[in-house]
């Protein structure tokens, strides 16, 4: 039986077996064997715990490790791309008490980028795999206008909500999957939000209820936010059957069955919001 310190040595021994032995001595051998199915873990239960044995386990998981990112590598993939033409009127503000706006009578227009959608698949890609390393985006407050007005991130991201402006801002969420609020601050300052869950987000100012911005959480990152012209890729994306999805302003509003060929290459998908 393998003592628990053994077991807490074997990876170390994984980590210091060099280059030359993986690469001169064992990978070759051993490649062919993972390719037939033989299982490291049940030849060490049959024949005992050894050194040279974790050696062997550990330059053979490793060659099954290089085989399948290889793989991987070589896959065929897709890219979806297109363009959201919107011709919606622009949406109505929606109005709460505002302490700035006592006495006056100003007007506020709806975000100049209200037109940006978000295209993305409605699940993941079974062979897809989320990315590990922590994402960080933006969305700035400049002249009482949140920017941009629609942010799309995978789960994980930490956003930041820096104070353009020469007043205060209370950016806040209360409902969704991340409810916040992140107190009055002053111009200059920045305070952050990390998503840890997939969902819509709707972001408000306290202080001025013209300001309004959305941001999309993605457990995948199948997804892309239209450029100002409408146009929009997703990239990488393994053969199979999906559903793409055209979202604008608040409420998906359009969506349409995709194929992606065993050979990859590129699929057009235009949509027309109306």
């Amino acid at each position: 039986m393998i003592s628990w310190r053994l077991r807490f040595k074997m990876p170390l021994r994984c980590i210091r077996l060099s280059a030359r032995e993986i690469s001169s001595r064992t990978v070759p051998r051993r490649a062919a064997t993972v390719a037939q199915g033989f299982s490291p873990a049940s030849a060490s239960v049959a024949q005992g715990f050894s050194p040279a044995g974790a050696a062997w386990s550990c330059a053979t998981l490793i060659a099954a490790a290089l085989l399948a990112s290889t793989t991987l590598a070589q896959a065929p993939t897709g890219v979806i791309r297109g363009r959201v033409d919107v011709r919606r009127t622009p949406p109505q503000l929606e109005r709460r008490p505002n302490v700035n706006d006592l006495g006056t009578h100003a007007g506020h227009e709806p975000p100049q980028d209200w037109r940006r959608s978000v295209v993305y698949l409605e699940s993941a890609p079974s062979r897809a795999f989320p990315d590990v390393e922590p994402q960080r985006a933006t969305m700035d407050q400049r002249n009482e206008t949140f920017v941009p007005h629609v942010l799309a991130v995978t789960v994980g991201t930490t956003v930041d909500f820096p104070n353009s402006d020469s007043t205060y801002h209370n950016v806040f969420s209360l409902r969704g999957p991340r409810p916040f609020d992140l107190g009055r601050y002053a111009a200059g300052k920045s305070k952050s939000v990390r998503f840890d869950r997939a969902g819509i987000v709707r972001v408000f100012c306290e202080i001025h209820s013209h300001m309004s911005a959305f941001i999309l959480v993605f457990n995948h990152r199948y997804f892309d936010v239209t450029s100002a012209d409408g146009r929009y890729q997703i990239g990488r994306v393994p053969p199979g059957r999906y559903t793409l999805v055209a979202w604008n302003e608040g409420a998906v509003r359009e969506s349409r069955p995709i194929v992606i060929p065993e050979e990859g290459g590129p699929v057009e998908a235009d949509f027309t919001l109306r």
